[in-house]
């Protein structure tokens, strides 16, 4: 044994990896674009009341906030927003237009000037919100997806392909925003241009569906009117998603489709590089991008099975060469200049950051947002990419983090407690990836456990569908499946499992308690609890039928909704809990929570709820994440014994 290596329990093992340190660094570089030669991006700023500042890299690699406190470059569209700005060269100096967070206006910014509004403030509902621009100063106009709310209620809405002028003129005038094409579907995406000007392209689908259960591909001509006419569906319907399109150079039309099973590439429908992986995944933002053409032909792809690698394809060939690098998961975003690609990359020992890949040499190189290592990275966890057999024998992919610490270890026999994280979604996935919130607990001796149950992204669309009107059963399922597994195989201590999760994460771990007996304790946050509620106008528009294919048709099983929804069983929970809930949540509401907490009050079981001001669906704030993780690992250090210095003790009530 190494000098200076103490044995201690699990869960006591003192680690430089505080709450302050991991809210510090959540969040991550988003969005990027060009500006001539310079590349911008969104940055968070947990310690500025969780805003989104717009960054800038000049050509001598000199990054810089370009926007003050309080603006906050962040849409509100379909609530998870989406592209949240575009930039040009206009005159040779930037230009750029951007959404702010506070009244959802598009404004015009340049670099001296004070950003300027370009969209009015309408009273209605909430209001109008744009996303997804595309610059077009030689027409004096930036084309976006416009979402207008027509009355109170959250299903008032409409959302259109729409022309804002540069000049200003609909700053306090809706009149003066021209819409692409009449309202003719529930949902859109930001048109694109082709090379020619001449035709257009965006994405359209329609409830119940969700984009990943089937888009439209619709292509129009231009008129001389500037506005989009002959709108013809081109690819995709209900059974097949088509999550992205770009114009390649030379007028080519691109996109992702999953028609195959996977999400792959096509160009005017003849598929570019058929494999069994993934090119794009699902559409929770306007405009996320996991291609980009370059003007060589080539394709810049986000792609792989589970995580994700960075890549040039040959269109030609079908080849893809992979940009060389430690990065394990790349986001959805991309932007092309000449042969270079900027993207957002991230691994197990290092957050994520801005990449610059040469699509001529390969050399790939962190151009912006630099991980920094903050503690030693020896305290870092070193994941396991695992796959477990759940019930019928069916895969479920996980992702392994064992306690781990330079200079501790368990005394002999001692087993270590496992907390399962369940990600949210559901239809999304677990990144492999730095997360200080993992590396929070693994650093103290606490193993986490990141399942990718039934119904994740990233393993093509039969893994995806194993979730259809299965929410809260296969979810639950495969989580305790590795959990039990874990403990099987002496990895774990049995006695000491818990389970955690965010949102549609929030509701597996609600449901976990409920149904199995797995667990010793959970950490439920913004989660969805009761589902008859939640689908009869709780939640917002995007979502509001999202359970029809999660659980089924409300009309048609209602017994179904209340047979899984948590707060219909509290009776059932056991196991003590701790619920965390921001109070500006629109897309699970605290309504939720408080249904639960009326439920279990009085039942003797032991619990806290902390319910945060100024949060909405995901926390962004400094001091709310802190308070969380410390609440988090004092539930678990009561419930398992242990012992971690310095937290602060959660009171339980019961």
């Amino acid at each position: 044994m190494g000098d200076g290596v103490r044995t201690l329990a699990y869960g006591s093992w003192p680690s430089p990896i505080d709450a302050a340190l991991a809210a510090a660094h959540d969040g991550q570089p988003d969005w990027v674009g060009c500006v001539g030669d310079e590349t911008w991006w969104t940055e968070p700023r947990p310690g500025e009341g969780g805003r989104r500042t717009l960054m800038r890299r000049r050509a001598d690699g000199r990054e810089e906030s370009v926007l003050p406190a309080p603006w906050n470059v962040r849409s509100r569209v379909i609530e998870y927003g989406g592209q949240p700005w575009a930039g040009a060269l206009d005159d040779g100096q930037p230009l750029v237009v951007f959404t702010h967070f506070a009244d959802q206006r598009l404004y015009r910014y340049e670099p001296g000037a004070e950003p300027r509004p370009l969209t009015p403030v309408s009273p209605l509902g909430g209001g109008l919100r744009w996303a997804d621009p595309q610059l077009l100063p030689e027409r004096g106009e930036v084309w976006c997806v416009l979402e207008e709310f027509t009355g109170e209620g959250s299903g008032d809405v409409r959302r259109v392909p729409a022309a804002v002028p540069l000049d200003g003129s609909a700053a306090e005038d809706r009149d003066a925003v021209r819409e692409l094409t009449g309202e003719r579907h529930r949902f859109v995406t930001g048109p694109r241009l082709s090379p020619d000007g001449r035709h257009a392209a965006w994405l359209a689908w329609d409830h119940p569906r969700m984009p990943w259960d089937g888009t439209e591909l619709l292509r129009a001509e231009v008129g001389t009117d500037g506005t989009l006419h002959t709108v013809r569906t081109v690819a995709g319907g209900p059974e097949e998603s088509v999550a992205q399109c770009e114009w390649s150079t030379d007028g080519g039309l691109l996109y992702a489709s999953d028609r195959s099973g996977w999400w792959n590439l096509y160009r005017d429908g003849d598929p570019l590089c058929p494999r069994e992986e993934e090119f794009a995944g699902p559409l929770w933002k306007l405009g996320q991008r996991w291609f980009a053409p370059l003007a060589s032909g080539l394709i810049a792809v986000v792609h792989g099975r589970g995580s994700t690698a960075l890549g040039i394809l040959d269109p030609e060939t079908g080849e893809v060469v992979d940009a060389a690098g430690p990065w394990t998961e790349f986001a959805p975003t991309l932007a092309v200049r000449g042969d270079r690609v900027t993207a957002v990359g991230a691994s197990p020992r290092s957050a994520y950051e801005v990449v610059e890949l040469d699509a001529r040499t390969g050399h790939a190189r962190v151009i912006g947002a630099p991980h920094s290592d903050c503690v030693d990275p020896a305290h870092y966890p070193e994941p396991q990419i695992r796959t477990f057999t759940g019930p019928d024998g069916r895969e479920v992919h996980a992702h392994i983090y064992p306690p781990h610490h330079p200079g501790c270890v368990a005394p002999g026999g001692e087993l270590p407690p496992y907390i399962v994280w369940a990600h949210g979604g559901p239809t999304s996935r677990a990144p492999l990836v730095l997360d200080l919130g993992i590396a929070y607990f693994t650093s103290r001796g606490i193993g986490v456990a990141e399942v990718d149950y039934g119904g994740s992204t990233g393993y093509g669309r039969a893994y995806r569908d194993r979730l259809r009107e299965q929410w809260g059963v296969v979810d639950v399922e495969d989580c305790a499946a590795v959990a039990l597994a874990l403990a099987d195989e002496g990895t774990a201590d049995r006695d000491r499992l818990a389970i955690r999760g965010g949102s549609a994460g929030g509701w597996t771990a609600a449901a976990s308690l409920t149904t199995t007996g797995v667990y010793a304790c959970g950490t439920i946050v913004y989660p969805v609890l009761d589902l008859t509620t939640w689908a009869s106008g709780e939640t917002h528009d995007f979502e509001s039928r999202y359970l029809e294919t999660l659980v089924g048709p409300l009309a048609e099983v209602p017994a179904r909704y209340a047979e899984r929804s948590p707060a219909e069983h509290a009776d059932k929970i056991t196991a003590p809990f701790l619920l965390l809930q921001g109070l500006d949540d629109v897309i699970c509401p605290p309504a939720q929570c408080e249904r639960l907490l009326a439920r279990i009050r009085g039942r003797g079981v032991p619990h806290a709820y902390l319910a945060f001001e100024g949060e909405g669906h995901g926390f962004r704030r400094a001091q709310t994440l802190v308070r969380a993780l410390e609440a988090e690992l004092s539930l678990y250090a009561q419930v398992f014994g242990l012992h971690p210095a310095g937290v602060p003790t959660l009171e339980l009530v019961t």
